[in-house]
């Protein structure tokens, strides 16, 4: 993973954290806090069974914790380029540590709704954080290739996370895998503290500003605005599908709630693979090309997996998988494309209102549709997803011409 000469040099601060350490403690870092996120969507049927909510009401669920992050990511914004990267980072990731084991201990729908709320709260900025660290430190030619790796903690999620989770959850209780996400959050925390070394290079070249004008300056930038705008459709692309996917395999396709499993090990499998091999293709090739190519792509297995009946598992698996691989390889490069939309002087602000924008983007995805989709009279199969599908796949061609408009500043 490292390479000669990357290692990670803030100025006048502390020694060198190799490349490679730093990426494997922001994965680390993603890995738990994508884990919190993902977690509830296999976790629904059991979720709605347990409490008795709607999809409605799961949708809720889902969304709270992204309109909380959306609300906490702008707010951040004001603030969180005037710090040491470091003390930010343990600050929020502390915050989100002490609320995943509030998820674990909550005895009711209201508790856990108010849990995920404080969830989001810290979790939603921890990954625009992230995603301005790389872009500090990593150069442009290879900052691809590292949000690459550090993405693809969203598929060793999928592989062990989400399994054991839902292991867990089905001998357990659903409480189970809240608890053992609390025990690794406060190791990474621990690890996070020791071996990161302060980082202040984004404060060596510039000047003091009120938090007003450095949104201002944002908000005025017709490229900012740009990328907010890909973000926005890249999540209504994604995010309409993720939440009922489990929900609808379970009540239509035939999956026992124990078999959820393995599909988020064979997407993650395949996409700790391909996420990087996106990385690597999008600085050799563009990240713009490799964007398009993956985006038209994608459309296939958004329509297909969305309009499943009760097939063969291993049909169900194929689907699914390609799915997943490439909702991930549209992603990095697109995620590599808004980190470099902007100068590191106005990166951390910048990242958090994006991170506002897809919070937010993300929750009206989830919110829609639990709209849209209903349950059948006298049955507990969903109706209505293959509606779902096709507007995923309108934002999915919406957001490829988007991306033609974004410029690459740095």
């Amino acid at each position: 993973m490292s390479l000669p000469s990357s290692s990670v040099t803030p100025q006048g601060t502390a020694p060198a954290l190799k490349e490679s350490w730093l990426l494997f403690i922001l994965a680390a870092i993603q890995f738990t806090h994508i884990m919190d996120f993902v977690i509830m969507m296999p976790l629904g049927p059991q979720l709605m069974r347990v409490f008795s909510i709607s999809p409605r009401e799961f949708g809720l669920l889902v969304s709270a914790y992204t309109f909380s992050a959306a609300a906490s990511g702008l707010l951040s914004a004001f603030f969180i380029d005037r710090y040491d990267r470091k003390i930010a980072l343990l600050g929020l990731y502390l915050g989100f540590t002490v609320s995943t084991l509030a998820c674990a201990l909550a005895p009711t729908f209201t508790f856990l709704l108010l849990a995920r709320i404080l969830a989001g709260a810290f979790g939603g900025v921890l990954g625009a954080l992230v995603l301005a660290i790389i872009g500090d430190s990593v150069p442009e030619e290879r900052r691809g290739a590292a949000t690459g790796k550090v993405m693809a903690a969203f598929s060793v999620a999928s592989i062990g996370g989400i399994p054991i989770g839902l292991y867990l959850a089905s001998h357990a209780s659903w409480h189970a895998p809240f608890y053992l996400l609390t025990a690794l959050s406060v190791l990474v925390l621990l690890i996070t503290w020791r071996m990161l070394p302060p980082m202040r290079q984004h404060l060596l070249h510039q000047m003091p500003q009120s938090p007003a004008k450095v949104l201002g300056t944002i908000f005025r930038r017709s490229n900012c605005l740009w990328a907010f705008t890909l973000m926005v459709t890249l999540s209504l692309a994604g995010f309409t599908v993720v939440p009922f996917l489990s929900p609808y395999m379970v009540a239509n396709v035939g999956f026992a709630e124990a078999e959820l499993s393995y599909i988020y090990l064979f997407g993650g499998l395949a996409t700790v693979v391909t996420s990087q091999w996106a990385g690597r293709l999008s600085d050799r090739y563009g990240k713009k090309r490799v964007f398009m190519l993956a985006a038209l792509v994608s459309v296939a297995p958004i329509l297909v997996v969305t309009h499943l009946s009760a097939v063969p598992h291993w049909q169900a698996f194929v689907v699914t998988t390609f799915f997943f691989i490439f909702f991930g390889a549209r992603f990095v490069p697109a995620m590599s494309l808004i980190t470099s939309s902007v100068e590191p002087r106005l990166r951390g602000s910048f990242m958090s209102v994006n991170s506002s924008v897809q919070q937010l983007a993300s929750g009206l995805a989830a919110f829609l549709s639990g709209l849209v989709i209903t349950t059948q009279p006298g049955s507990q199969q969903l109706q209505h997803f293959g509606t779902v599908g096709l507007i995923a796949t309108a934002f999915t061609l919406v957001s490829m011409w988007v991306v033609t408009r974004l410029k690459q500043v740095s």
